[in-house]
């Protein structure tokens, strides 16, 4: 039984919501809408854990929903001016330019064509979770094509390298300024590096039946997901693993938010709108920036998902609907997706702790059901 509320004209999403949990194999999961700045959905249901029920104030890892919170950090230093999207990194960290990476610029990195995509590097949990490491390792690869010309998904490169852009421009970690700037200010339940104080309201994932398995692990894209192993994927339950707090509180800013999906949902509504009268992060332009396309069809390895991405945003696509042109968001490997439209003034979050693995068809169901209420 669906516990919180919804607005009138939104009761379709509280009937997808319920739907979900007998369509699929739902465990524990949240459902969080925004309109013109408000909060008009905020529903729960399920367990968190064995014994203990989903509730308001429960977070779960959301994995590269990172990296929406990473871009707007990105766009919102873009938009202050001090920093130009189009720029060699290099101006910003001279040392980033060794091995033919100088023409790489941060539009390069968001919209996965700058070829880093994975390190040659094998680093330990230890050497991630200090950071300095990876960004010496980021130093150092030669890239994989020439960038600019291909694209694949650059899945913790992301984080490292444009985290590292934030720290020499801001003085802090992505994710301690996205606190600073956006999320302590606004009160959002939503991290990259969890506090230990959380741990207390933390929901423990949970993989579904039949969920196939993973790639060989030389394989280019389980190198990228697993930093070569060292993050494994799904990997739940195993030392470091995704249920692990010691992973969650380091800072991961490719793939290791963790939010609940009022804090989430509320990310994207601070950016296109305001949150309950203050002012909108975002400015059109630059959210029109955000949107245009820069990366689609088949990438690197020869794959076409369907996918379309803008500047560190997925794009309205079959791959993932959204509401339109305006819509940018990121989604996550537990089924988790955010997203935000100033078009509609409409800003959307669904979190699980059931991952099912690839298609995941939760989140669209709930968007569905979400047209039918703007119409």
């Amino acid at each position: 039984m669906n516990q919180g509320w919804v607005d009138e004209g939104f009761g379709a999403v509280a009937d997808a919501f319920a739907e979900n949990f007998s369509l699929f194999p739902e465990l524990g999961a949240a459902v969080s809408v925004y309109a013109g700045g408000r909060q008009v959905v905020s529903l729960w249901d399920g367990d968190a854990a064995p014994g203990r029920p989903w509730d308001r104030e429960t977070v779960v890892p959301v994995f590269s929903c990172a990296k929406g919170l990473v871009s707007v950090v990105v766009h919102l230093l873009a938009q202050e001016g001090r920093l130009d999207l189009d720029a060699p990194i290099g101006a910003y960290w001279p040392e980033f330019v060794a091995a033919g990476k100088d023409t790489i610029t941060c539009r390069m990195v968001l919209g996965h064509r700058a070829g880093i995509p994975v390190l040659d590097k094998t680093l330990t949990f230890d050497e991630i979770a200090a950071w300095t490491p990876v960004i010496a390792a980021v130093e150092e690869q030669k890239p994989l094509w020439e960038p600019g010309t291909a694209y694949e998904y650059h899945g913790h490169v992301f984080g490292f390298v444009l985290g590292e852009v934030v720290r020499r421009i801001t003085g802090q970690l992505p994710g301690a300024y996205f606190r600073t700037v956006i999320g302590d200010p606004l009160g959002l339940r939503a991290w990259i590096g969890l506090p230990a104080a959380e741990l207390p309201t933390l929901a423990r994932l949970e993989e579904a039946e039949g969920r196939p398995p993973g790639l060989d692990p030389e394989h280019l894209l389980m190198r990228i997901v697993t930093m070569n192993g060292a993050l494994e994927f799904p990997g739940l339950d195993v030392p470091h693993g995704w249920n692990d707090p010691d992973l969650l509180a380091m800072e991961l800013p490719g793939a290791g938010a963790v939010a609940s999906a009022s804090g989430l949902a509320g990310v994207y509504a601070a950016a296109i709108t305001g949150i309950d009268g203050s002012p909108r992060l975002l400015t059109s332009d630059t959210i029109g920036d955000a949107v245009r396309e820069v990366s689609s069809g088949a990438g690197f390895l020869g794959f076409d998902a369907g996918a379309r991405w803008g500047s560190g945003f997925l794009l309205d696509s079959p791959f993932r609907p959204t509401l339109g042109p305006r819509s940018f968001g990121n989604d996550g490997a537990g089924g988790q997706f955010a997203f935000g439209d100033d078009e509609y003034g409409i800003a959307f979050a669904y979190t699980a702790n059931r991952m099912l693995g690839h298609g995941d068809p939760r989140a669209a169901h709930l968007i569905t059901a979400l047209r039918t209420c703007l119409n």
